[in-house]
């Protein structure tokens, strides 16, 4: 359970991040404010609830029943390093074309969900597309408000949104694990 936990709360962390990072303009202040909170205090939650599972004692197990000891394991490896290369790269890509500091927000959205669809392969986990497949839509949205006068809602559609996104596949995975560790 230890390894699961352990990338449902470096995703938890990252959403707090994007939320905490991107609700600002033109966001009133009281709104930005707000949703700061909420993902803080969500992540808090979401902790909590980590910690009240892994005290139940139960491990998790995956669908097919077997505790999986390799999780950042063989093809994980790959995946990042790709996620690295690629975030970089198309960084420094975007800002030679001359494309508008927002794009950076939507192409880490972009960049991280192909990264979590790729995971969802490797580990045969579905349930990991799912935000996967919201931060992707998120990333490809955000750019393509990049070229219109929509760009300063960026931020929100690709860091806000996604990090909600992240932060309620998280919600979903220690709700299970939870579950398991508290059934009978």
């Amino acid at each position: 359970m230890l390894q699961r936990m352990s990338g449902v709360f470096i995703g938890a962390l990252f959403g707090t991040v994007f939320v905490v990072a991107n609700a600002h303009d033109p966001l009133s202040p009281a709104v930005g404010v707000t949703l700061r909170v909420v993902a803080v205090l969500t992540f808090a939650g979401l902790l909590a609830l980590a910690l009240l599972a892994g005290r139940r004692g139960r491990a998790v197990v995956d669908g097919d029943g077997a505790p999986r000891a390799d999780w950042f394991r063989g093809k994980f490896g790959f995946v990042v390093a790709a996620e690295a290369v690629l975030l970089i790269g198309g960084r420094l890509a975007l800002r030679a074309a001359g494309a508008p500091d927002e794009t950076a927000v939507a192409w880490i959205a972009l960049i991280v969900g192909l990264h979590f669809m790729a995971l969802a392969a490797v580990w045969q986990r579905r349930s990991i597309a799912v935000p996967g497949s919201a931060l992707t839509a998120l990333g490809v949205a955000g750019l393509g408000m990049a070229a219109t006068r929509a760009v300063v809602w960026v931020p929100f559609v690709s860091g806000v949104l996604s990090g909600v996104a992240l932060l309620g596949g998280c919600a979903y995975a220690i709700a299970q694990s939870y579950r398991s560790a508290v059934r009978p």
